[in-house]
């Protein structure tokens, strides 16, 4: 007797197919007819007859005959592809309406979307300039703090320490008063010679406050650099890590609008001493003197005016040369100038003594470091050179003789010069005129500070003004606040001296004006030549004042104005 069949409808993957299986009960594999599609939507609600098993052919009963199949065969709903259950209706009625319906669900979710990302990304900016101000985020300050090592233990490593920070300047309560946000109310320009401490300073005041609310940028010649280094030192990207921020170039204008918004947000959070933010643009001399850096500085002045007006940023500007004193004069109404020199006296012996004391652990002779400082002078980076070398008096000579090498290689002179290097050597001849002013041969050098001249004198001596620029860029003169130029240090004024007092110095000096005076006089000549056509043919020359030349032309307009109207002349 055969087992009864089930059947039983399955759908496919394909909404408009159904197939009918016949399922046996011994586990073989199952048939399947493929059922014609059904319309629902039809009049009659009756399903099609299956088509009935055949009867066995020795006529007995099979127990399919007693099985009764459902009347009703229940048929999928066919939906169009694609289309969810909410929508069905809306693309069953209009397909266009359907997919219009669909593409403004997705704009409003990406729209929407889109506004929480830039929400997101705001205030992700400003939490990330946040911690910029935070203490010892600061990169220049953990860079110059890198291979110092600890020296309260016994037995430290010396290696890569700088013991010229122990030495403590008289401007350095000044300095840390500003960069505690003790003093308020107004910017900085910090000026002095190259060496001279100004950058020492601001960083062991950082130090002191682990560069709370404190930072710090280089500048550099190149202003796109200096964009990047602003970044850097706000922890600001200009909108570059942004998703919609691609292929942008935002100037420092952004940074400085962010900066505004951060100082204000952290104003109430910070104690009531310590309420302005500190930012350094340090070496501002690195700045092109051209008119794009010259906008660049004149930009930031702007900012630190309305910042210190409002007691919310403390700007500091440090420089070596003087270009940006005069520039940044023009509309200063809350700027502080704090000019650095060198050390004086007693202060650059006792820093020497104990500089030498820190590298090699015993003190030196007095006259031996007196002898030393007459040819260093106060400069705290040659004091931290020459404390290092174990023979002082041979290290300070061999410093003398560079430094007298250096000067003779960029404003040596050539007697007989040819007319290319014409302009080279006015230049110095005008340098070394200023330097013979400054150096007074045979006279001896005042202590503690060096010979001076005022900027007036050495325009006359020079007779060029971007000449005294060009000395001061050069590091072989200072101009300070006052306008008062002196030789850049000790040892520029030593070697100076060494130079001018060279047997024929005078005579090559006036050589060389000489030289110049004629190579100008060429130039200024013109070389009149005539060829006469004929041996009878003459050629008259004259010369004639330039006032008698002139009152002959009114002669003759008069003249001619008379014979217009006269008829008897």
């Amino acid at each position: 007797m055969r087992p009864p069949i089930s059947r039983i409808p399955v759908n496919l993957t394909h909404p408009s197919r159904s197939l009918l299986f016949q399922l046996s009960s011994t586990g073989s594999f199952p048939k399947f007819k493929p059922q014609p599609r059904w319309n629902s939507s039809s009049n009659s609600e009756s399903t099609p007859p299956l088509r009935p098993a055949k009867p066995p052919s020795d006529g007995r009963k099979t127990r399919q005959d007693d099985y009764e199949a459902p009347s009703v065969v229940q048929q999928p709903l066919n939906l169009p592809t694609g289309v969810s259950d909410g929508s069905a209706l809306l693309a069953s009625a209009n397909p266009l309406l359907g997919a219009t319906f669909t593409t403004v669900i997705g704009l409003a979710v990406v729209f929407v979307g889109g506004i929480f990302y830039f929400e997101w990304y705001k205030a992700n900016v400003i939490r990330k300039m946040e911690m910029a101000f935070e203490a010892g985020y600061d990169p220049a300050l953990n860079l110059a703090d890198h291979g110092i090592k600890t020296r309260n233990g016994e037995g430290a490593s010396t290696v890569g320490v700088d013991w010229a920070s122990d030495v403590r300047r008289q401007e350095q309560d000044i300095i840390d008063e500003i960069v505690h946000g003790i003093r308020h109310g107004h910017y900085i320009l910090m000026m002095g010679s190259k060496g001279v401490g100004k950058t020492t300073m601001i960083l062991d005041a950082m130090r002191r406050v682990e560069a709370d609310g404190v930072a710090i940028c280089e500048a550099h010649e190149d202003l796109e650099v200096f964009r990047l280094r602003l970044g850097k030192a706000l922890n600001y990207e200009y909108n570059e890590d942004s998703q919609t921020g691609l292929f942008q170039r935002r100037d420092p204008r952004e940074a400085l609008n962010k900066l505004e918004k951060v100082a204000l947000k952290m104003a109430a959070k910070r104690k009531k001493g310590k309420q302005p933010l500190v930012l350094i643009i340090n070496n501002c001399q690195l700045f092109d003197n051209d008119d794009d850096s010259h906008q660049l500085l004149q930009q930031l002045q702007q900012k630190a005016e309305s910042w210190a007006e409002s007691h919310l940023i403390t700007v500091v500007f440090s420089s070596d040369d003087f270009w940006p004193y005069p520039l940044l004069r023009k509309i200063a109404n809350r700027m502080h100038v704090i000019s650095v020199r060198d050390l004086r006296g007693d202060e650059s012996l006792g820093a020497l003594r104990h500089l030498r004391q820190q590298h090699f652990g015993k003190a030196e002779d007095d006259s031996v470091l007196r002898e030393v400082l007459k040819t260093s002078g106060g400069r705290l980076s040659r004091l931290n050179t020459l404390a290092k070398e174990s023979n002082l008096l041979e290290a300070a000579a061999n410093m003398l003789n560079n430094e007298k090498g250096w000067l003779l290689s960029v404003i040596g002179l050539i007697p007989d010069c040819d007319d290319d290097v014409m302009d080279e050597q006015k230049k110095f001849r005008e340098r070394e005129e200023e330097l013979k002013a400054a150096a007074e041969p045979g006279k001896p050098i005042p202590e503690p500070d060096l010979p001076m001249i005022s900027y007036y004198e050495a325009r006359q001596i020079m007779t060029r003004a971007d000449f005294i620029d060009m000395l001061d860029h050069q590091n072989i003169i200072n101009i300070d606040t006052d306008h008062m130029i002196r030789p850049d240090s000790m040892v520029v004024l030593r070697a100076a001296i060494e130079v001018v007092e060279e047997p024929g110095f005078d005579e090559l000096l006036e050589g060389v004006k000489e030289r110049i005076d004629a190579i100008e006089s060429l130039h200024r000549t013109r070389e009149l030549t005539w060829k006469a056509s004929d041996t009878e043919d003459t050629v008259r020359i004259m010369f004639q004042p330039y006032e008698k030349r002139e009152k002959d032309k009114e002669k003759e307009k008069e003249n001619a104005g008379r014979r217009s109207w006269w008829p008897f002349t």
